[in-house]
């Protein structure tokens, strides 16, 4: 297997239409925002909880430490980058206290939604409890009672995963996270027989 290096994804330009959305107030706390990252026409969607600190200011969306874990196990599982398009339920990363509840879903609705029709990926992989929670309309699921099984929501076929930030504060959860992407290969490669 190629040595891994860890590199920037390219990140997908924020819709014009939806570049000074003020909807959910976010836009109120002076964060750029991320639309996406990785490749759009890819036949896996991660969901993640929001942009980090170094996505939101310096543009580089794949290149920080929890990144980093992200695409080792990307790598380790033997999948192809461009395997992957990345996405959030918050475009913008918070810096001041919001309303939880009311931002996630108003930004679940008025752009994740219109990203799964757009994009309609084959399979979704959502990464840690707030994407999960969000994702599945259930505050009470939990990635360590959901991950190593297929859900249908929304109509894809979804699993979940911790988050990469987690992997990269507990490295003992970085097992699971590679399990979790094998699990993703596993179905792909059977999803084409």
């Amino acid at each position: 297997m190629d040595p891994f290096c860890p590199e920037s994804w390219p990140e997908d330009p924020v819709p014009a239409g939806e570049q000074d959305c003020r909807d959910c107030g976010l836009y109120l706390q002076g964060t750029r925002m991320v639309w996406g990252e990785g490749n759009p026409k890819a036949p896996v969607m991660i969901i993640l909880d929001n942009p980090g600190a170094r996505e939101d200011r310096e543009g580089n969306p794949m290149v920080c430490g929890t990144r980093q874990a992200l695409q080792r196990a990307v790598h380790e599982a033997g999948l192809d980058k461009k395997t992957f398009y990345v996405t959030y339920i918050l475009k913008r990363r918070p810096v001041r206290k919001y309303d939880k509840e009311r931002t996630r879903d108003i930004c679940m609705h008025r752009h994740l939604d219109k990203q799964l029709t757009n994009l309609k990926p084959e399979l979704i992989l959502c990464m840690g409890n707030v994407a999960v929670q969000t994702f599945f309309g259930n505050p009470d699921a939990e990635v360590k009672n959901l991950r190593g099984s297929w859900q249908r929501i929304r109509g894809i076929e979804t699993a979940v995963a911790y988050h990469p930030l987690a992997v990269r504060r507990r490295p003992n959860l970085y097992r699971l996270l590679l399990e979790d992407m094998v699990m993703v290969k596993d179905k792909l490669e059977a999803d084409k027989m």
